[in-house]
């Protein structure tokens, strides 16, 4: 069955660096949009950060200037490299993969959103200061 693995969540510091993975298995991410999402303090899901097949990307205001997405489609991977992490940076992010992905869900992310194809299973990002 086709899905997403995520891989790369940890502990670090302040300031510190993370590097997460989602890699697609069973189908190719080629036309897909791929992104990650994380729950707010308002309990919605937002997406954080995303690569579209041309390799445009978008971040959310709060980590703009500090992470960075790439994509390679020959290894079907998406990555998202986290630096000057803070502590509002701790959090479950989900891979997501879909046409066009949206910008926020009313949801907690924990479930895929309806409309979203591929959906991950999680993975945990603690930033201590």
């Amino acid at each position: 069955e086709p899905h997403l693995v995520e891989s790369g969540g940890g502990s670090a510091q302040a300031g510190g660096s993370l590097r997460l993975s989602c890699t697609a298995s069973g189908f190719s991410i080629d036309g897909y949009e791929v992104g990650w999402y994380r729950q707010t303090p308002g309990n919605e899901c937002e997406l954080v950060s995303e690569i579209n097949s041309g390799g445009i990307s978008y971040y959310s205001g709060p980590v703009k200037g500090r992470f960075t997405i790439s994509r390679d489609n020959a290894q079907n991977t998406v990555y998202l490299q986290m630096d000057s992490l803070k502590a509002e940076d701790t959090a479950v992010y989900y891979c997501a993969a879909d046409p066009v992905l949206g910008p926020k869900y009313d949801q907690t992310c924990k479930y895929a959103p309806r409309s979203i194809d591929f959906w991950g299973q999680g993975t945990l990002v603690t930033v201590s200061s």
